[in-house]
């Protein structure tokens, strides 16, 4: 038998020992799925635990994140689907969560920027001062260019837009890496974002291996979406974010009170972990359509928030991105085979019809496009009924519709305010005092 060497048998159990240990559990409480993660602590970790399950369609509902300040943590959440019933296939969301966790599963913090790989297409990434029809004319654009649209996603939020547009070559379907072709697409996409260098960016990139919802909230951080926002005359909202002081720990407290929906916990730990914070500690609840979320941080180096600067632009990131995902308007369902200049086309009729684009979701699928669109009128306000069934009429009846649970509510409360800003923002050691890391927890399901 072949010996092996006492620094592969040590490789082996260091692999072993930082390898994730992931638990789903459907016995344990009568309305959720429990999923316990343990793991060695690492910044990012976290997150990826987390879009796994926003990426799996689950909700969380309840849960926990406890480290000994070391090198281990624990993460307990307690999941359901869309439905609000348990997830029906605990196997399969293991095994998500698994791969997501692996140690060579980590995605870079962006895109890369040279080099294609198998399935890889051209990422366009835009970002600027949004307006009405700008969409279209973006579409409208890469149609001239014989830019075919794979997929894409755009959100507006503040003034800004920003969007991530995966295009092939419309003849060949291969990546667009064309030197020239690439310095005249963003050209283009520029004079139409009447921005500057940073308003068009091109890479190489598998759109399987970026994470969109995440690029998305860096490109707005980046260009300070969040500040110019709150430079603005003073908006109501219904989020209610404060940082607080626990010196004797050496911990910022970052508490979360808004309306729940579902990434809610995605979006807030991403912008803490994108703005170079670990989360030590943590708590969530829902509580109908209402969450509480905190969150017991230090920066990478080991200290705690150290200035009121700071602390306001951890406030101003976390509010715009709890804020930003809130999709406005009427939601509209497209799904058609897809053609060449199809997105130009549509949105060209949105924009014939005053209506604007606030929020969209484009996927290809072999010759099936899937696209979904939240559409406003020019001044934000909802959509008039009959604008949209004219839409609808000259887009194609049995293509696009509307989504008709979602529709009267937004129409007639759009967003909702409800539940009053501040209300329940946990207080300073809440968290303690659950004594979230006893053991009595993990099997509780209250």
């Amino acid at each position: 038998m072949e010996r092996c060497h006492p620094s592969e048998v040590y490789e082996l159990f260091v692999r072993h020992m930082n390898t994730p240990r992931v638990a789903v559990d459907n016995g344990v409480c009568e309305t959720a799925t429990l999923v316990q993660v343990h793991s060695a602590r690492k910044h990012g970790v976290l997150l990826e635990a987390v879009a796994a399950l926003s990426d799996h369609g689950v909700c969380v509902r309840k849960g926990y994140i406890s480290s000994d300040d070391g090198r281990w943590f624990m993460d307990v959440f307690r999941v359901t689907d869309a439905t609000g019933r348990k997830v029906a296939d605990a196997d399969a969301l293991r095994a998500r969560l698994e791969s997501s966790l692996s140690a060579d599963a980590l995605p870079p913090r962006t895109p890369p920027a040279a080099g294609a790989a198998a399935g890889a297409h051209t990422l366009l990434e835009l970002v600027g001062a949004d307006r009405p029809g700008l969409l279209s004319e973006v579409f409208a654009v890469l149609h001239d260019l014989r830019c075919g649209i794979v997929d894409a996603r755009a959100w507006t939020h503040g003034g800004r837009v920003a969007a991530l547009v995966f295009v092939r070559d419309e003849e060949t379907g291969a990546p667009i890496d064309d030197a020239a072709r690439v310095r005249r697409v963003e050209s283009r996409l520029r004079h139409v974002l009447r921005g500057g260098a940073r308003g068009a960016r091109t890479v190489l990139a598998d759109s399987a291996a970026v994470n969109l919802d995440r690029r998305l909230h860096q490109l707005l951080n980046e260009d300070g979406e969040a500040g110019s926002r709150a430079d603005q005359a003073e908006q109501p909202t219904t989020t209610a974010v404060a940082v607080q002081d626990w010196g004797e720990r050496g911990y910022s407290v970052v508490t979360v009170s808004c309306r729940d929906r579902p990434k809610l916990l995605f979006d807030v730990v991403c912008t803490l972990t994108d703005l170079d914070y670990v989360v030590y500690h943590g708590t969530f609840d829902t509580d109908g359509d209402h969450a509480q979320q905190e969150f017991y941080i230090r920066r990478l180096d080991g200290r705690p928030i150290s200035s009121l600067a700071e602390r306001r632009r951890v406030i101003q990131c976390l509010q715009a991105a709890i804020e930003r995902r809130t999709s406005e308007g009427v939601r509209l369902e497209l799904r058609i085979t897809d053609r060449r200049g199809l997105l130009a086309y549509v949105t060209r009729v949105f924009r014939e019809n005053s209506l604007s684009v606030t929020h969209a979701e484009i996927h290809t699928r072999g010759d099936m496009a899937m696209n979904v669109f939240h559409v406003t009128d020019v001044a934000g306000r909802p959509a008039d009924p009959k604008t949209i069934d004219d839409v609808i009429q000259r887009i194609g009846t049995e293509s696009l519709r509307v989504d008709e649970e979602r529709w009267p509510r937004l129409c007639s409360t759009e967003g909702d305010a409800g539940r009053g800003g501040g209300a329940g923002i946990f207080s300073l050691g809440s968290l303690v005092k659950k004594n979230l890391v006893s053991l009595g927890l993990i099997r509780s399901c209250s």
